[in-house]
């Protein structure tokens, strides 16, 4: 009865074999380009503080945040986070209410080897009340590509 079963022959089976390898290399490939691709896109940006500036004018509160990308690529600030007591405590502040960006970077956007200002307004919206001399204050920005930098600020 096992005589008269006939499985497939040893050349048809061998090409299977080979169209499976080379279909499973193939995913491969094209997950590892996809991978890489996206993460040197992430590390092209790399933001760093150039300078924090605490001012008053007209009994308004301001303070002015100069990043600067270092990398090689362009980043988008999506989001600009603060608190008064810990890098845990951080809250969302809402564009165009609590902060702006400067003139020439309107949309947030900082290309490689440029900077830009942010400039938060105090006294409005989540951030109640003025900065007060001496305080330290804790700030996050956040970028499309998704890497959030932190830093911290003292009021003179």
């Amino acid at each position: 009865m096992l005589k008269s079963k006939k499985g497939i022959s040893p050349i048809l089976a061998t090409l299977l074999l080979i169209a499976i390898a080379v279909g499973a290399i193939l995913i491969t490939y094209a997950w590892v380009i996809t991978f890489t691709s996206t993460q040197t896109q992430q590390s092209g940006a790399i933001l760093g503080l150039e300078n924090i500036r605490f001012y008053n004018t007209s009994s308004i509160y301001y303070t002015d945040i100069t990043l600067r990308n270092s990398g090689t690529s362009s980043a988008k600030i999506v989001a600009v986070y603060w608190s008064d007591s810990s890098f845990s405590a951080l809250q969302k502040m809402t564009k165009d209410t609590e902060y702006q960006f400067d003139s020439a970077h309107s949309t947030g956007v900082v290309d490689a080897l440029d900077s830009i200002t942010i400039t938060i307004t105090w006294g409005t919206g989540i951030i109640s009340g003025n900065w007060t001399s001496g305080n330290t204050y804790y700030f996050k920005v956040a970028t499309e590509a998704g890497t959030p930098f932190q830093f911290t600020g003292k009021a003179p």
